[in-house]
C-alpha cells in the first residue's frame, strides 16, 4: 500500500501559518458576500417558477429549474475542494464565482426551458463550489479554536438569503420580469469577484503539486448524479419499483463500487483513503449527513405540513418557516461562540440536539391544532438545537486533518450533507405520498409547487394528513438521534489555538 497522510490523533496536524489579523475582516467580508450570492440564488427562484413556466410555455419541465441547480451544486462541492488543494483557494474561488456569473447571464437570456435548465446547471456548478471554498479559506487563516465564530457567520448569510430571496424574487417577477432574478446577480457578483480577488491574495497557500484523479472524479460525479436523479424522481415521476428507478439505482451502485476500488488503488486518489479511515472524520460525515440532511428535508415537507395539516395561508406558513430559519441561525451563532471557548466542546451539540428531538416528538404526538405562535415557538426551539451542527461538524473535521487536505475534506463533508438531504427528502416525501393512491400524490406536489397551494381546501383534510406527518416527525427525531450517537462516539481532540481576539466588522 502506498503511504498516506496521517489524520489520527497520534499525529496532530500542524496549525496554519500566522496570518495578519488586520486582514481577517476583509477576507471574511469577501467570502460572506460570495456565500450570500450562492444562498440567495437557491431561494429567489421559487416565486418566479409559475411566471417562468408561462413565459417559456413549458410547465411540464419546470421542476428541472430547481433540480438542475441542486444536482450540479451537490457534485461540485468535493470537486472544487480537491482542486483548491492542488491549485490554491484564490484561483478556484474566482473560477467558481465566474462560472456562477456566466450561468446567471445564460439564465437571464434563456429563450427556452431547455436552455434555462442547462444554464441553471452551470450556475449551480459555480454556486456549489463557493460554500466549501469559503469554509476552507477560513480554515487556512484561523486556528481551530478561532474558526467556529467565523464559520457560524455563514448561517447569518443563509438566514438573510432565506428571508430576502423570496421577497426579492416575488417583487422582481411581479413588477419587472422573471429574468431580473438572474440579472441582479451580475452586479452583485462583480462586487463579490473584486472583493474576493483582492482579499484572497493575502491568504497563505497550503496547496501541493498533485495530479487530479480524473477517472476517480468522473466516477464519483456520475454515480452521484444517477443516485440524485433516482431520489428526485422516485415516487413522484416514476414508481420506486419501476424499471427507470431500479436502473438508476443499480447503475449508481455499480459506479460507487468502482469509485471505492479506484480510491483504494489509484496513486493519487480523488479522496485520500486515510481521510475516510479516520474514525473522527467518518463520524462527522455521518453526523452531518443525518443532522444537516434533516434540516434540508424539512425545508421541503414543512410547507406541505403547514398548509395541509394546520391550514395556514402562504404568508402564515412563511412566518413559521422564518421562525425555523431564525432558530437554526441563532443556534449556529451560539454554538460558534461556545465551541471557541469551552474545552469540552462536544457538550454544545449534546446539550442542544435533545431539544430538537423533543420538539419533533412533540409534533409527532400532536401534529394538528397548533396556532401560528405555538408552531413558531416550536420551530425556533427546534432550530436552536439542530443549528449547532453547522459549525460543529465543519470545525471538528478540519481540526483533525492536515492543512493540505482542508479543501477535499470540507468539500466531502458538504457533499455528504447534501446527499443526506436528498435521501431524507426522499424518505419524507415517500411517507407523505404513502397516504395517496397512484399518481394522486405526485399531482398534489406539483400543484403545491406550481401554485403555492392555491386551489386546495386548507386544513379541511387535517385528519387525513396529520397521521402521515406524525411519521415524518418520528423519522426526523430518529435521524437526529443517529447524529447524536455519532457525536457521542467521536473523539474529542483538543482544539488548537487561542480564542480569536478579532472583533467582527461593525
Amino acid at each position: 500500500m502506498s503511504p498516506t497522510a496521517p489524520t489520527s490523533s497520534q499525529s496532530t496536524p500542524e496549525p496554519p501559518p500566522p496570518f495578519d489579523r488586520a486582514a481577517v475582516r476583509p477576507v471574511i467580508a469577501g467570502l460572506m458576500l460570495a456565500m450570500f450570492l450562492s444562498a440567495l440564488e437557491q431561494t429567489i427562484v421559487a416565486p418566479a417558477l409559475a411566471a417562468i413556466g408561462r413565459s417559456l410555455n413549458d410547465v411540464e419541465n419546470l421542476s428541472w429549474v430547481v433540480t438542475a441547480y441542486l444536482l450540479s451544486a451537490t457534485v461540485a462541492t468535493p470537486l472544487f475542494g480537491k482542486l483548491s488543494d492542488i491549485y490554491g483557494r484564490r484561483a478556484m474561488m474566482l473560477i467558481a464565482v465566474a462560472i456562477f456569473l456566466l450561468g446567471s447571464l445564460a439564465c437571464a437570456l434563456a429563450p427556452t426551458m431547455g436552455v434555462l435548465v442547462a444554464a441553471r446547471a452551470l450556475q449551480g456548478f459555480g454556486g456549489g463550489g463557493i460554500l466549501p471554498l469559503a469554509q476552507t479559506v477560513i480554515a487556512d487563516i484561523l486556528t481551530p479554536r478561532e474558526r467556529p465564530i467565523f464559520q457560524s457567520y455563514s448561517s447569518v448569510m443563509f438566514m438573510t438569503a432565506s428571508i430576502l430571496g423570496p421577497l426579492a424574487g416575488g417583487f422582481l417577477t411581479d413588477y419587472l420580469h422573471w429574468s431580473f432574478i438572474f440579472w441582479i446577480m451580475l452586479p452583485l457578483g462583480a462586487v463579490a469577484l473584486a472583493m474576493t480577488d483582492r482579499a484572497l491574495k493575502l491568504i497563505p497557500r497550503n496547496d501541493r503539486p498533485h495530479k487530479l484523479d480524473v477517472t476517480g472524479a468522473a466516477l464519483m460525479v456520475v454515480a452521484a448524479v444517477l443516485l440524485l436523479l433516482a431520489l428526485s424522481w422516485g415516487g413522484v415521476r416514476y414508481r420506486w419499483g419501476s424499471f427507470e428507478i431500479v436502473a438508476l439505482l443499480a447503475s449508481s451502485a455499480i459506479l460507487w463500487v468502482a469509485f471505492a476500488r479506484r480510491i483504494s488503488n489509484a496513486p493519487e486518489p480523488f479522496i485520500p483513503p486515510s481521510l475516510l479511515r479516520d474514525p473522527l472524520v467518518a463520524l462527522m460525515m455521518a453526523a452531518g449527513f443525518f443532522s444537516i440532511g434533516t434540516i434540508i428535508g424539512l425545508s421541503i415537507v414543512v410547507p406541505l405540513y403547514l398548509e395541509l395539516v394546520l391550514g395556514f395561508s402562504a404568508s402564515g406558513g412563511g412566518i413559521a418557516l422564518i421562525a425555523y430559519v431564525v432558530g437554526t441561525t441563532l443556534g449556529s451563532l451560539a454554538a460558534g461562540q461556545l465551541i471557541a471557548r469551552v474545552p469540552r466542546y462536544k457538550r454544545v451539540p449534546l446539550t442542544a440536539l435533545p431539544l430538537s428531538i423533543a420538539m419533533f416528538l412533540l409534533l409527532a404526538w400532536q401534529p394538528a391544532g397548533w396556532s401560528l405562535g405555538g408552531i413558531g415557538l416550536v420551530f425556533v426551539i427546534n432550530g436552536l438545537g439542530v443549528g449547532t451542527m453547522y459549525p460543529f461538524t465543519t470545525v471538528v473535521t478540519q481540526n483533525a486533518i492536515e492543512p493540505h487536505l482542508f479543501g477535499i475534506a470540507t468539500g466531502t463533508l458538504n457533499f455528504f450533507r447534501q446527499l443526506g438531504g436528498a435521501i431524507i427528502v426522499a424518505v419524507f416525501v415517500a411517507i407523505v405520498l404513502g397516504g395517496f393512491e397512484g399518481a394522486e400524490g405526485a399531482r398534489l406536489l406539483e400543484m403545491l409547487a406550481a401554485h403555492g397551494g392555491r386551489g386546495l381546501e386548507r386544513g379541511a383534510n387535517a385528519a387525513h394528513f396529520a397521521p402521515l406527518f406524525r411519521w415524518v416527525f418520528v423519522s426526523a427525531a430518529l435521524f437526529l438521534a443517529i447524529a447524536m450517537v455519532a457525536v457521542i462516539l467521536v473523539e474529542e481532540r483538543p482544539m488548537r489555538g487561542p480564542v480569536t481576539r478579532v472583533k467582527p466588522a461593525e
